[in-house]
């Protein structure tokens, strides 16, 4: 039920913003630069109590111009089921004979550039390389990995207290586009699974300066 709730409410956001803000115009020199933010996902993923990711991410962000904007994101997270299982949607999910021998430990930084396209919809394209550590249920390191998982966006940006803030909705789908060989045990029940998911719900804010 929860997530179905998550779910209609990311859909009305985006819904009742199109009468919202639009994005800033090309001629317009005033809007802030520079940006920081976060996921609300870091608050609500890190009350899970059957698969905590410990999800940790930073946004820095920088308007090149009014439409077009850079990003990195420092970011750290783990998880004990494959990443291709959908965590709102697959009922697999979570399961005890999908969850791994253990779990992953990931390190990351995404680059993302968004596009606005037309008012405060945009387009947005996230590549994050990743250092990834296995570990087993005793917490012991028992190999290493690298992946590039990306992620395609669609979203809406909302103007918030004179532009001080920003909220930012979307939906999109993720891509494990390349990833070392992982251990016994872990590849079996990634195997699995496709390296694409789609939709998944994006909550992102921020504050201008």
């Amino acid at each position: 039920m929860q997530k179905k709730n998550l779910w209609f409410a990311l859909a009305l956001v985006l819904v009742s913003s199109i009468k919202g803000n639009a994005q800033y115009a090309e001629t317009d020199s005033t809007y802030k630069k520079w940006f920081v933010g976060s996921s609300l996902f870091v608050l609500f993923g890190n009350f899970d109590t059957e698969n905590p990711p410990n999800f940790v991410q930073l946004d820095i962000g920088y308007r090149l111009t009014g439409k077009d904007v850079i990003r990195f994101s420092p970011k750290t997270w783990k998880y004990a089921w494959p990443n291709g299982i959908h965590p709102f949607f697959n009922k697999a999910y979570k399961k005890p004979e999908e969850k791994f021998p253990g779990y992953v430990r990931e390190f990351g930084v995404t680059a993302s550039y968004t596009r606005f396209f037309w008012k405060g919809w945009y387009a947005q394209l996230d590549v994050m390389p990743a250092y990834q550590i296995f570990a087993n249920d005793n917490h012991k390191k028992i190999d290493q990995g690298f992946q590039v998982f990306n992620s395609y966006r669609f979203g809406y940006h909302i103007k918030l207290f004179k532009d001080k803030f920003f909220f930012q909705p979307s939906v999109c789908m993720t891509h494990r586009a390349f990833h070392t060989r992982l251990p016994d045990g872990f590849k079996q029940l990634d195997d699995k699974w496709s390296k694409f998911i789609f939709p998944e719900p994006g909550l992102n804010i921020g504050f201008n300066f």
